[in-house]
């Protein structure tokens, strides 16, 4: 495979991109809008920094935060500290920064449409300004919304989240999110260099762009931001369930799909950067060893386990009660009473506590109830006590 088109170039075309041209290969990327902003914090938390330690070492602007405050539905809140800080861009700095890096690699970026492909040759083809070019291989990085979707279907409404934000030329120094009543999402605003992502998320299936668009009213109005003059957006991402990852293929004899197009985002929290830029890597790799059909095996043993386990669980955390109140709101409460729950907590936004090792670590470091408690938002029972006298076998 020496000719790979790639079609978007957000976070993981470009990081595929730079894996292939790295390899020797000839890269086109192929994207309509290039670096632009987008409705989403731009957040990356410490395993992103870990896998890709050029994000924070670099000269574009960018501001690490270590705190974040969370607002329950009757407005509760509590104060997490982080012990590894998120960093957070604009989202038009970091495409721009990937798409650099890309283009240093060897791609050729090119703003421009690809309006269709055909994947049903040896080659893949694909229609560019009106024009059908060929590609040994075909990577479509394109978003969660694209119909270029050669042998897969397209993602449903009850796959899709929308979201919609105001970038406001405000400062701050800690990340806000609000939990909503009956609502499967949350508001946030995240501190940017010289401005806030101010916005909400919230299942395509569950809810109205008008009930986000007047919950978010709401949230800047109590708060106090001024949204007059700000730009306003909206947007679609993938918001995976169970069966995304088993009934949709993102590879196949000479396609594959990474990032949003493949649905690799936490439908938990909505974090998609880290997973979209890991994807484009993983497919880089793999094909640059001419395997692309190591391509999913991979992104299982990196990420694809926990997002499943996120959607298994996601429902029962924004839907859920414990003890006759919402989860989230017991979630802030038991928050504002444990010092240990704010270190767990704090780990998980800041990336370095994985949804599917949290039970190794939950029983015998919190109480009774905070250990009955997240066992039922994960749906993990606990374990059986020790025999006397003896340990319990692995």
């Amino acid at each position: 495979m020496t000719e790979i088109a790639i079609v978007g170039g957000g976070p993981s075309g470009a990081m595929c991109g730079e894996q292939l041209a790295r390899a020797g290969h000839t890269v086109n990327i192929f994207d309509e809008h290039l670096a632009w902003e987008k409705p989403c914090g731009g957040g990356l938390t410490h395993k992103a920094v870990e896998c890709f330690p050029f994000l924070l070492d670099n000269p574009y602007p960018k501001k690490l935060v270590s705190s974040i405050e969370l607002i329950s539905s009757n407005e509760q809140s509590v104060m997490l500290d982080m012990s590894h800080p998120i960093v957070i861009y604009s989202r038009t700095v970091l495409n721009g920064m990937l798409l650099n890096r890309a283009a240093e690699a060897g791609c050729k970026v090119q703003r421009s449409h690809v309006v269709s492909v055909d994947t049903s040759a040896a080659k893949p083809r694909y229609c560019v300004e009106g024009e059908w070019r060929s590609a040994d291989f075909l990577v479509l990085a394109a978003g969660a919304r694209n119909r270029l979707l050669p042998e897969t279907r397209p993602l449903e409404r009850d796959e899709l989240e929308i979201t919609q934000g105001y970038f406001v030329p405000e400062t701050c120094d800690a990340i806000t999110v609000k939990f909503l009543p009956h609502f499967e999402g949350y508001i946030w605003s995240f501190p940017r260099c010289d401005h806030l992502s101010v916005g909400i998320c919230g299942s395509m299936a569950a809810h109205t762009s008008a009930e986000l668009r007047s919950h978010l009213q709401n949230f800047v109005k109590k708060k106090k931001i001024a949204t007059d003059g700000a730009q306003f957006y909206s947007h679609v991402l993938p918001s995976p369930r169970e069966r995304t990852f088993s009934e949709r293929t993102v590879v196949g004899k000479n396609w594959a799909m990474i990032g949003d197009a493949a649905a690799w985002v936490d439908p938990l929290t909505g974090e998609g950067l880290f997973y979209a830029m890991r994807s484009g890597e993983l497919l880089g790799q793999a094909l640059g060893e001419g395997c692309p059909e190591k391509y999913p095996a991979r992104v299982k043993a990196a990420f694809s386990a926990e997002l499943e386990f996120a959607a298994r669980i996601v429902r029962r955390f924004y839907r859920g009660s414990f003890l006759g109140t919402a989860v989230t709101t017991r979630m802030v409460q038991f928050l504002r009473r444990s010092p240990v729950f704010r270190q767990l907590m704090g780990d998980i936004f800041s990336g370095t506590q994985d949804y599917t090792s949290l039970k190794r670590r939950l029983w015998g470091h919190l109480g009774i109830t905070l250990s009955e408690f997240v066992s039922s938002v994960l749906d993990c029972p606990a374990p059986a006590p020790l025999p006397r006298g003896g340990a319990a076998a692995d």
